[in-house]
């Protein structure tokens, strides 16, 4: 059986760095999941679509291939909340659903990050971990992230744009953002990056001792 880590959490909670760390740390392939649904409102936008119109959404994830997750369109502001709106349609996320599962059960285990992750898309990941932190500290961190890529924003745009995306993500009708019941909290509001890894990695090597310590 391969051994799943899922890593939910908000925007810019540090979750994808958490991920990408423990995928590496283990040798196992990772899924950042929130870009395929950037992905998805890249092609609507390209498309000059209709990031609110269900059916145009539904078309633009079927077929999506891995590969346009490598774009640079992708990591952009305006792809972020594009993947925010698209997210809502439960047949978009119906549509990414076979890609994302199948990913999960790739030998001998993978890691998966996202907002689902441990509810819907890995209901029986053996590892669940829920990466949070302060909406003012998840701000400041894509605030300096965009300025990196060469955006012009402030931080209050960011932070407005951060709580806009907590509840649109968290009051959706089909898989909100939610904690799993059986996943742990990781709050690195206060963390380092080295932290941060360091206490996933426990919470990891925990769920491995729990499951008999899967080589891997």
């Amino acid at each position: 059986m391969a051994f799943v880590i899922a890593v939910d959490g908000p925007a810019a909670s540090g979750k994808g760095t958490v991920a990408s760390r423990l995928a590496e740390f283990y040798g196992y392939p990772m899924l950042d999941t929130g870009l395929l649904y950037r992905a998805v409102g890249v092609r609507l936008l390209d498309s000059s679509g209709d990031l609110d119109d269900a059916v145009a959404a539904e078309a633009a994830a079927r077929g999506l291939a891995l590969a346009e997750l490598e774009k640079a369109e992708v990591r952009t502001r305006a792809a972020g909340e594009a993947a925010s709106r698209v997210a809502v349609h439960a047949g978009v996320r119906a549509a990414l659903f076979d890609l994302q599962r199948d990913f999960a059960l790739r030998e001998p285990g993978s890691v998966i990050d996202g907002r689902d992750i441990g509810t819907v898309i890995a209901p029986d990941a053996q590892a669940k971990l829920f990466v949070t932190a302060s909406p003012e500290v998840r701000a400041d961190r894509r605030w300096k992230q965009l300025l990196g890529q060469g955006e012009s924003v402030t931080f209050d745009e960011i932070l407005a744009d951060i709580r806009k995306r907590d509840e649109r993500d968290s009051g959706r009708a089909s898989a909100p953002l939610t904690q799993a019941a059986d996943a742990v909290l990781l709050d690195t509001s206060e963390m380092t990056i080295s932290q941060a890894f360091d206490a996933a990695r426990r919470i990891v090597e925990t769920a491995r001792a729990r499951w008999g310590n899967p080589k891997g």
